[in-house]
This record gives structure tokens, C-alpha cells and sequence, in this order.
């Protein structure tokens, strides 16, 4: 199950919040197919003013997305090219929802968990 963190600023988050969903969520199915799309969860965390910084500068241009998915994907011979069409698709659907500026500032980190430390309702995910 591909898990997303996201962590905007607010005054660009406030009422864009069911169409940046939907943007990540179609990135997903489309990196990885249709099949996907309902398994993707989401979270999203608007950053108050001021709590992003760069360089020591408080900025509102930065967006944080964690994608969390099973470790054996990075073991897939194309798991390059799908890590990188990720991380394009993703920063594609923040752009495209919250603007073309952010672009430089859109981290995206894909994190492998193990199958056997991935739970859902509090046992093993399958």
C-alpha cells in the first residue's frame, strides 16, 4: 500500500486539499497502474508560516513528500526508472495543483519498509 506524507504550506494548501489528493493519487495509478489507485493513502500536513526554512530563511516555497512503500520494489530490475518516474509524477501533481514555483523547492523521498515491519490494522500487510 503506497503511503504518502505531504507537508505543504498552509496558505498554499487551504482549499486545494481534495484536488492535490487527487493529483497524487492519479500519479501513483499512473506510475504504477490503475490497480494502484485505491490503495494509495494520503496525508496532508499544512506547515504554518515560517516553520519552512532554507538556508535559515523562512520560506513558503518548499513541499515535502514522503512516499512509503515495501522495500522489494527497489530490488525490481527497473526500480530506477520507476523510483524516477515517481518522483516526477509526484512533483508534476504538486506543481500542477499549487503552482509551477514550488518546483525547486518539491523534495520527494521514497522510503522502503520491509514486509515484515509493514502492519495494516495492526497486523502484517500482506
Amino acid at each position: 500500500m503506497p503511503h504518502l506524507t505531504v507537508h505543504v504550506p498552509e496558505n498554499r494548501l487551504a482549499g486545494n486539499e481534495s484536488a492535490l489528493a487527487a493529483a497524487l493519487t492519479d500519479a501513483v495509478a499512473d506510475v504504477y497502474g490503475a490497480w494502484a489507485r485505491d490503495l494509495v493513502g494520503i496525508v496532508l500536513t499544512g506547515v504554518p508560516t515560517g516553520r519552512f526554512a532554507q538556508g535559515g530563511k523562512a520560506v513558503d516555497t518548499h513541499v515535502s513528500v514522503v512516499l512509503g512503500i515495501r522495500a522489494a520494489a527497489f530490488d525490481r530490475p527497473e526500480a530506477a526508472e520507476i523510483s524516477a518516474r515517481l518522483a516526477a509524477a509526484l512533483t508534476d501533481a504538486v506543481t500542477g495543483v499549487l503552482g509551477e514555483e514550488l518546483r525547486t523547492g518539491t523534495m520527494v523521498e521514497l522510503v522502503a519498509s520491509p514486509q515484515e515491519r509493514t502492519f495494516v490494522g495492526g497486523a502484517p500487510a500482506e
